[in-house]
């Protein structure tokens, strides 16, 4: 039987399957009366907030130390525990609404869902998963449910579960664990980052995962296909096992080549570069052939917190970052949040459509101390080395722009009455993310230094779907014809007016992709620092002749369809070598290999 999902981490996995069993946690349905009685379920509910607290701190301490960085993840779940959308409101609905604890917490918990769902932010949705992890303890505390760990597995296993959490996933027994199979999750999320950065096979959203799999049963995990087998034929093991060697054997090889010029066989370069949100991810980076940081997300210090950061705290991290990666170049994307995650220190905003609403550069220009106090971070840090550059995320015209940088501008000036230096040559550029903003790209490229093309929140809002919305998911299509034709808008018109235009969302790091963002001239690519080898040995094995002939007649069909069936038959001329390797078996390249398709029958 094959089942398919999402392939989030590349490579084959084959391995007796470990189902990981926690159950429903039975939420009691009653309210409280009485002082007293209400009294006492907010004590019931703030005695598990601190043994949750208490929970996650012991497992801080005896983290692996291949997951040392990550203990950020943690300390993200104990702030949420703390957040007021989460603390102070479960216990208003214990007091005013005479819920009790567990009814208290689904209650806010599913608000705060509902929050961070709305945003077409792919990054910001995913933590989600943080708040979900967080909230499971709790909830469990509160039933008298213990938390099962994974630390009864005993033998090389493929980890199948609903979902691992974040405390989960940084908790893996590496040497146990072949691959991994979940039924929700994203790319982004926390499982998917672990397993890239480990090299573990994965594959998520396989529906009903662990309904129709059985611990003991074999496995198949195919993380570049997001294909699961269960319980495989002789024939399919043997295939399997003999491409899981050709894989590790070619990752091995371009990994090595990683640290090489990103220049096709003609002599046309590209630069390669990475988008983090973390200093501990420069290692990775610099491992994989990181040329810059092509985008560094600044949210992580604005989310969860129980007041505002400060200029000292924020400042020391752009410092760092500078410092780290000079003198090669840093992109700073200021704020991109939505009003909601601001609640636990600033007035709350009810939205009905928050994607549609006050975020990223909206809210820097409705909250103008907050929006300064990072703008005065960056300029401090540029001083450093001098390899900053700002970027204002979201923006939908002219009129944005300017405002932004008049306020850049002020900031600039009050440094400078204080005596504070800074970068006076330090470039500011514009993410294009809005259809609006293409169609006036002309002019926003005459007032900025430099574009990068956000293509996550460009196909969203040029095709109008959610991608986390069940119904119109299948709708989201990077190859559709209007996205790709706003792509190559974006970059005649900043080439027009000499200044370069990267691309930053995922489509910088799907391999299908490559050749035609080569084709349309694209500067760089930023993506995430696991795909940097393969990208930039896609681009050394191209000629750029080859794909700007393929841009030119992908730009001629109508549909997304088309433009894939079209790649499917052009990608073996073009990338031999990763079709040799990917081609028969990738989801990229049509159909599956006969052993797989008889299997069907």
């Amino acid at each position: 039987m094959i089942m398919n999902g999402i392939g989030s981490s590349p490579g084959i996995a084959i391995g007796k399957a470990f189902v990981v069993e926690r159950g429903r946690i039975q939420i009691a349905q009653y309210n409280v009366f009485g002082e007293e009685a209400v009294a006492a379920e907010c004590a019931r509910f703030q005695d598990a907030i601190l043994r949750a607290e208490s929970e996650l701190e012991a497992i801080k301490k005896t983290i692996r130390s291949e997951f040392r960085d990550l203990v950020h993840i943690l300390e993200v779940q104990q702030m949420i525990l703390r957040d007021r959308s989460i603390y102070d409101e479960s216990l208003d609905y214990i007091r005013k609404e005479r819920l009790n604890a567990q009814l208290a917490l689904q209650k806010s918990l599913t608000k705060a869902r509902e929050l961070f769902g709305a945003l077409n932010d792919e990054y910001v949705r995913s933590r989600i998963a943080d708040v979900d992890a967080a909230g499971e303890r709790v909830m469990r505390i509160l039933a008298g449910q213990e938390y099962s760990s994974l630390d009864t597995i005993r033998e090389r296993v493929v980890l199948v579960a609903h979902e691992l959490s974040p405390s989960d996933a940084i908790q893996l027994q590496i040497e146990r664990t072949l691959g991994i199979v979940t039924e929700v999750g994203g790319r982004t999320s926390h499982t998917s980052i672990i397993a890239r950065s480990l090299n573990i096979p994965a594959v998520i959203a396989v529906e009903n995962a662990t309904r129709l799999i059985s611990s003991g049963d074999i496995l198949v995990v195919d993380g570049t296909t997001g294909r699961v087998t269960i319980n495989p034929s002789e024939k399919e093991i043997a295939f399997y096992a003999e491409r899981q060697i050709q894989i590790e054997s070619y990752v091995k090889e371009i990994s090595r080549q990683a640290h090489l010029p990103a220049r096709t066989r003609d002599g046309y370069s590209v630069a390669v570069e990475a988008n983090v949100e973390l200093l501990e991810e420069i290692v990775a980076v610099r491992d994989n052939g990181g040329e810059a940081i092509g985008l560094y997300r600044t949210e992580f210090f604005f989310m969860n917190r129980a007041d505002m950061p400060d200029e000292e705290t924020i400042f020391r991290d752009y410092r760092d970052l500078s410092e780290l990666m000079a003198p090669s170049c840093v992109t700073i994307r200021t704020l991109d949040l939505g009003a909601e995650k601001l609640s636990s220190w600033y007035p709350r905003l009810e939205e009905v459509n928050p994607a549609l609403g006050l975020r990223s550069i909206r809210l820097c220009m409705h909250y103008p101390e907050l929006f300064k106090t990072q703008l005065r971070a960056i300029l401090r840090a540029s001083a450093a080395a001098r390899n900053i550059r700002l970027m204002f995320p979201l923006v939908s015209g002219i009129g944005e722009l300017r405002q932004a940088k008049q306020m850049l501008y002020e900031v600039r000036d009050e440094l400078a009455s204080e005596g504070i230096p800074f970068d006076e040559a330090m470039p500011v550029g514009v993410m294009i993310e809005m259809p609006s903003a293409v169609a006036v790209a002309d002019m926003l490229a005459r007032e900025a230094d430099f574009f990068s093309i956000g293509t996550n929140d460009l196909i969203q809002y040029s095709i109008g779907i959610d991608r986390s919305n069940e119904h119109v998911a299948y709708l989201f299509e990077p190859l559709h014809p209007a996205v790709l034709r706003f792509i190559k808008q974006t970059v005649d018109a900043g080439h027009k007016a000499g200044i370069p235009v990267g691309l930053c969302g995922e489509m910088a790091g799907e391999p299908l992709h490559v050749p035609i963002l080569l084709g349309f001239q694209v500067d760089s690519l930023s993506m995430n620092p696991q795909s940097l080898p393969r990208v930039k040995n896609l681009i050394r094995q191209s000629f750029m002749k080859d794909c700007r002939k393929l841009a030119r007649k992908v730009l001629r069909l109508s549909t997304a369809q088309e433009v894939n069936r079209f790649l499917e038959k052009t990608i073996k001329k073009i990338l031999p070598e990763e079709f040799r390797v990917f081609g028969p078996n990738s989801s990229y390249y049509g159909e599956a290999p006969k052993v797989l398709r008889s299997s069907r029958k």
